[in-house]
């Protein structure tokens, strides 16, 4: 990419200094809860996140029983004291917070019954301070939450612990959940910005998780930097700034945790499916979701190999493909959630890598402009590890039920770049009711309904038909409430020890 600095790193060596999330999901251990506190008392709070041992990527080395991961908030780093200067350093996003401002909430679709006052926590005197997410292997967690909370003492009161389940690696919905992750180029190996960029590929340079190292537009994403000059403890704890003379880097090996707290309606969504599909549910769900209740496509595998796809057989049947041959979404509608998530394109519409193709692409003679108009996906990747919680109900069930407790999921994701990675996704792709040329039609699983300004409906979706109308589905309702939500910021451990004081 014309401008790009190669010589800023781009393979991840410090293993020890960064927190485990950022390399795995702890599959194996099935039990999680993630607690949010508040600073109690700032010494002890201090004390606590000195002393506490995260797990880092370097131990992933051996077998883990227990992991724990700490992230803190703009707020709660005001709480403990950390200088406003530093601070001041992280992205506007994390400063303001989620629900730091209406304008923000309205990008992210938080309004009506969504708006962060209705929430359970993130919200005023219920935003956390900080995040302590604990996994265990099966039958150990609630000994090893009593051992944690005991050791936090008088530091933090728990303002609220979010529950998980172990719903076999579904969601509440039902659809096999997490079958597609970008693959994190940890070893530097790829030039962002080649011709090989020009198609899908997902394989995604470190630094659009990791900050301090190379992104997608081969430079570092601001970051939070101190001056060694001013801070001899930033001098003594932090890693020096690669980009900067004397600064030290608090950002180095950390990375943005977006936690939202999505309820769903099961029963609801299931009804819905059934009224306007009464002789088989399963198609009509399917192609909202844009995958088939085993994670399987809706679109044909491709034969050749897509960078960053896994080799095992599990990864190629589910992640190897592209939406290129379906441009007008007739197997995989365009509106349908995964599509829009990601919409596994290149940086050019369908990959077009002759010289003629770019020219047309580029002057926008292109035969398929609606491909044009989605912003490529290697840019806007987020890395997920989320937690589901409540009971997973059988269709049957779903149907039949009229009320059963909540149950929904716990949404984490790990960014570099909080306004272009997540608030991206969420604003244009998925509430966004123009993507891929679209009309009128929000995120038919995750939209909130709400209409536009002008008063038009985004409750519609449409499911196109070879040489005929669209079918299309009006007025769906609301299939996920949002019932919390906050930026995190998941420090390097060196970093932790820094903002500790």
């Amino acid at each position: 990419m014309a401008g790009a600095d190669l010589t800023v790193p781009g393979d991840v060596t410090e293993r020890d200094d960064v927190q485990a999330l950022l390399r795995s999901g702890f599959g194996p251990l099935t039990e999680a809860c993630f607690l949010l506190l508040r600073v109690a008392d700032v010494v002890a709070a201090r004390a606590w996140l000195a002393r506490v041992h995260v797990t880092s990527m370097a131990d992933l080395d051996t077998k883990q029983e227990t992991v724990l991961q700490v992230a803190l908030t703009a707020a709660g780093m005001r709480a403990l004291g950390t200088d406003p200067k530093v601070i001041d350093g992280f992205s506007a996003e994390f400063v303001a917070g989620m629900a730091g401002d209406a304008a923000r909430s309205r990008r992210l679709g938080d309004v009506g019954p969504d708006a962060p006052e209705h929430w359970d926590w993130g919200w005023a005197e219920r935003e956390p301070h900080a995040l302590v997410m604990l996994y265990a292997q099966p039958g150990a967690l609630a000994v090893f939450r009593e051992e944690v909370v005991g050791s936090i003492g008088a530091g933090f009161d728990v303002l609220t612990s979010l529950e998980t389940s172990d719903m076999k690696g579904h969601e509440p919905f039902g659809f096999l959940d997490g079958v597609s992750q970008p693959s994190i180029d940890w070893n530097g190996e790829r030039a962002p910005g080649s011709a090989a960029d020009l198609d899908y590929g997902n394989l995604i340079a470190a630094g659009e998780f990791v900050l301090g190292y190379r992104n997608e537009y081969g430079r570092l994403t601001e970051r939070p930097i101190v001056d060694g000059a001013q801070d001899e403890r930033a001098a003594a704890l932090l890693p020096r700034a690669a980009d900067r003379p004397n600064a030290y880097d608090s950002g180095r090996n950390g990375t943005y945790l977006v936690l939202r707290q999505l309820e769903q309606d099961v029963p609801g969504f299931w009804r819905t499916m059934s009224a306007a599909a009464p002789a088989n549910p399963i198609p009509l769900a399917e192609a909202v979701v844009g995958r088939r209740l085993d994670g399987s496509p809706l679109v044909p595998l491709q034969p050749q190999r897509i960078p960053g796809v896994g080799e095992d057989a599990g990864d190629r049947v589910r992640n190897q493909f592209t939406y290129t041959r379906d441009p007008q979404g007739l197997a995989c509608p365009i509106g349908a959630h995964v599509r829009r998530a990601n919409p596994r394109n290149g940086d050019m519409a369908e990959g077009r890598t002759g010289l003629v193709g770019q020219l047309l692409c580029t002057l926008g003679f292109a035969a398929d402009t609606d491909a044009d108009r989605i912003a490529p996906s290697r840019f806007h990747r987020l890395l997920r590890r989320g937690r589901e919680y409540g009971r997973l109900l059988s269709i049957r069930e779903a149907q039949a039920s009229v009320e059963h407790p909540p149950a929904g999921i716990h949404f984490l994701c790990l960014n570099a770049n909080i306004s272009r990675q997540f608030e991206f996704v969420q604003n244009a792709w998925l509430q966004g009711t123009t993507f891929g040329g679209l009309t009128g039609e929000a995120d038919p699983l995750t939209g909130n309904r709400a209409p536009l300004m002008t008063g038009a409906a985004t409750d519609e979706f449409s499911m196109p038909q070879g040489g005929g109308v669209a079918k299309r589905v009006a007025a769906l309702p609301r299939f996920v409430t949002v019932r919390g939500g906050g930026y995190f910021f998941l420090p390097g451990v060196r970093a932790l020890r820094y903002l500790a004081g």
